[in-house]
């Protein structure tokens, strides 16, 4: 049995030469760092668990799942792509898409990782991530109303829904962009007591990922000090417009822009940010202005944005700031805990994103969620 990755992401043409990997290809880096393939061999997977620690549990099971004769490789269209050894050739896999996307969080996190302090300021190119497509059902939502937004030369769609006078929530997306996810967000964060009016500005303007190859060209694509603009833009709307004090809130991606917005927008009163830490390029979180509550899955596995790591470092930057701040991490959990809707759930195991808790952490966290903005939200 063989698990075959490209180091650096190497292109593979084992599947165009309809051979085995060749051990002295420049392509030929494995997990355990040894090939151990001739020319002419079948491959085998070397039982090497502490050399395979690097990747972690996600890519024992894989192999355990899926049997003997797996190859992986990564090409330069970022897509993945899985070859089984039939009969001394390679073929493409029909279980390709369901692996691909169980493999998609372990390559999210090794280019976050590399990625991340290098690109900055910038931020294109930082997170990147490719899975099998599959669609999802867009979210009607009555209760939503569509404004436009004006800043500096440029104006953007945001969406509303909530009580005229109540204190606001400027609600971030996750890389997918405005879809049924956030707009369920929102529409439960304005029915919170005492009432809120909830805004999500569409960072993407329009565009949104029906898939994570699509949701990671967007993400690529995205200005993040552009996108902190438009958060202040989205501020000062809901400011002007019966709202007297602002909270923002974000997931993922949005999780670390609101932290951004802590920093970077003065007229923020409060923040809550679920899994993202954005990098000191953009904002340190040492230098927040608000109070800022953060959420993280103990299992997530997105280093250096939303692991465990990135979790304890921005509390000790948190508690550095000197502002009040919470950070809970919840044991036995994975990325995007907060998408509870049945779209949500499919596509987070999808994306092999498997809790292994018997509470439910959403509920958890709404609830902390709701006494952090009544306590710094209220007139």
């Amino acid at each position: 049995m063989f698990l075959f990755l490209g180091e650096a992401f190497h292109r593979i043409d084992c599947a165009q030469k309809n051979t085995a990997p060749d051990a002295s290809s420049s392509a030929c880096h494995l997990l355990t760092g040894v090939c151990g393939l001739g020319q002419n061999n079948a491959p085998e997977l070397p039982n090497n668990k502490t050399t395979m620690s690097k990747w972690g549990n996600q890519v024992e099971s894989l192999v355990q799942i899926y049997g003997p004769g797996i190859i992986y490789d990564h090409r330069p269209a970022l897509a993945f792509n899985i070859y089984d050894w039939k009969g001394g050739k390679v073929e493409l896999s029909r279980r390709s898409r369901k692996v691909q996307s169980q493999m998609s969080l372990l390559y999210f996190s090794r280019v976050f990782s590399k990625t991340l302090n290098s690109r900055a300021p910038s931020l294109t190119k930082t997170l990147t991530l490719s899975s099998a497509r599959f669609q999802i059902r867009s979210m009607a939502t009555s209760e939503i109303k569509k404004i436009q937004i004006q800043r500096d030369d440029t104006t953007f769609d945001a969406y509303v829904v909530g009580k005229e006078d109540a204190p606001g929530i400027v609600v971030l997306q996750e890389w997918w962009g405005v879809d049924f996810e956030i707009k369920n967000h929102a529409v439960k964060i304005s029915k919170l007591d005492p009432g809120y009016k909830a805004l999500i500005p569409d960072l993407y303007r329009g565009k949104v990922g029906l898939d994570a190859a699509e949701a990671q060209h967007l993400m690529d694509g995205l200005d993040w000090p552009g996108a902190v603009k438009d958060i202040q833009a989205s501020v000062n709307w809901l400011k002007s417009n019966g709202s007297k004090k602002v909270g923002v809130t974000g997931y993922c991606m949005g999780g670390a822009l609101a932290i951004a917005s802590s920093v970077l927008v003065p007229e923020v009163d409060a923040v809550v940010a679920f899994y993202g830490v954005p990098p000191n390029e953009l904002a340190d979180a040492t230098n927040i202005k608000a109070p800022v509550q953060a959420h993280f899955g103990e299992l997530d596995n997105i280093a250096g944005f939303s692991d465990i790591k990135a979790a304890k470092g921005l509390e000790e930057k948190l508690k550095a700031s000197g502002k009040p701040y919470e950070v809970h991490i919840y044991p036995g959990v994975t990325h995007a805990f907060m998408n509870t809707s049945p779209e949500g759930v499919e596509r987070r195991k999808v994306l092999g994103m498997v809790d292994d808790t018997n509470i439910d952490p959403a509920d958890v966290a709404w609830s902390r969620f709701q006494s952090w903005m009544n306590r710094y939200l209220s007139a």
